[in-house]
């Protein structure tokens, strides 16, 4: 399918790795222009230059996205590089374990720094070029806001807070026809989770348990499932949608478990 997303510039945080590389990899197959931002220069440079080596439009800055300065320049450079944002996906983050029994302030706030604030500064700098646009807004979210996890305070309340914002950008937005959806992921395969499954106490076991729980076909959602459903989301295609949190997780927060 066309998605009519040719030249569009997309903005994707952590879009170097798991969810934000899938997004990525879709984005270009579109024919669209991502322009990532992220702290990890070497994996964020090795993305673009396999990209560019294809004859894909890529481009990035390197910025750490708990700096609200590094967050206003990379959204800056955006605008000087092609004088238009079309749209923006918030994706980076880290479940990050900051638990209420064994957190503490400093902790809980920074994982709100790390998970949360750069999703409301990456979208408040982009706002004037989205208007100019009519673009979209994408919040990848998580299913810790519904079901809970355990063990992650800071995580669980910033993504609780991504739906919020969800909800009220659209509202917000809607005289100037500015969309804005949330993604929930469950049960992908990401890195980030690759590092959560080896601190359990028996990960392969932990594992083996999760994959049964899910509903559809007792498998976990593709990074590339994750990433098209964003896609479609950034087109003209789904162009009634806005303030819908859509989850794309097998089944797994709403169905049940003991099926």
């Amino acid at each position: 399918m066309d998605l009519n997303l040719d030249n569009k510039v997309i903005i994707v945080s952590g879009g170097s790795k798991g969810i934000g590389l899938g997004i990525v990899n879709s984005l270009v197959k579109e024919k669209a222009i991502p322009f990532i931002i992220g702290r990890d220069e070497k994996s964020i440079q090795s993305v673009v230059k396999k990209h560019k080596l294809e004859g894909h439009q890529i481009n990035y800055f390197i910025a750490e996205l708990t700096n609200p300065k590094e967050c206003q320049n990379a959204v800056e450079e955006v605008v000087n590089v092609y004088n238009r944002i079309d749209g923006i996906v918030n994706n980076a983050g880290d479940n990050d374990g900051v638990s209420l029994e064994k957190g503490n302030y400093k902790d809980f706030v920074s994982s709100l720094h790390k998970n949360l604030i750069h999703y409301y500064l990456i979208a408040h700098y982009s706002l004037s070029s989205l208007k100019k646009s009519k673009g979209v807004i994408i919040n990848i979210g998580s299913k810790t806001s519904f079901t809970g996890q355990g063990g992650t305070s800071g995580y669980a309340a910033s993504n609780g807070a991504r739906n919020s914002l969800t909800r009220e950008w659209a509202v917000e937005l809607l005289p100037f026809d500015i969309r804005v959806n949330s993604v929930i992921v469950a049960e992908c395969y990401t890195p980030m989770y690759k590092r959560w499954i080896t601190k359990q106490e028996n990960p392969e076991s932990k594992l083996e348990k999760i994959n049964k729980r899910i509903p559809f076909q007792n498998r976990m959602t593709t990074v590339e499932e994750i990433a098209d459903t964003v896609v479609f989301l950034l087109s003209e295609k789904s162009s009634h949608t806005t303030g819908q949190l859509i989850f794309v997780d097998g089944g797994y927060t709403h169905l049940d478990r003991a099926l």
